[in-house]
């Protein structure tokens, strides 16, 4: 494996801790928003008025989604319709990692505290064959980067 590996977006795993199952439960097609955003407030300089300095204030960490064909009766859709609909809501961590051509992880993001705040499925069309594709929006607390040892 070269020093330096050219990481590839299309192989990529997601793990929910507290959520197991032994149906691949969450293979996951796409997952998006993982970002973070560091807020700033602006301060004048006193007796200098020609200097506004920018200083951090917090972190806002973005909802991230993952998106996959649907799938019923699975432990991953019970945790989501037990807090969409029941308002029995057990955060848990994610893992996404990043997977190199034997499948390990290059880097991994620890989503912390997740928790399901959208679902939605794609349209139905009857003239369209296509795989009814399921959206889950989670909030968290926030993300660390961990790399393998």
């Amino acid at each position: 494996m070269a020093d330096y590996p050219i990481a590839r977006g299309f192989h990529f795993r997601a793990d929910f801790e507290s959520i197991t199952d032994e149906k691949n439960d969450f293979m996951f097609q796409e997952i998006s928003g993982l970002s973070v955003d560091v807020e700033t407030e602006e301060v004048v300089e006193g007796g200098e008025n020609r200097f506004v300095h920018k200083l951090p204030v917090r972190t806002k960490y973005a909802d991230i989604t993952l998106k996959r064909a649907i799938a019923v009766g699975t432990a991953l859709n019970t945790w989501i319709l037990d807090a969409i609909y029941k308002y029995k809501y057990r955060p848990t961590i994610v893992n996404v990692s990043l997977l190199n051509e034997n499948h390990q992880p290059l880097i991994t993001w620890k989503i912390v505290n997740a928790f399901p705040i959208q679902w939605s499925v794609t349209d139905f069309n009857a003239e369209s064959d296509s795989l009814v594709i399921e959206s889950l929006k989670l909030n968290y607390d926030y993300f660390t980067i961990e790399k393998p040892r």
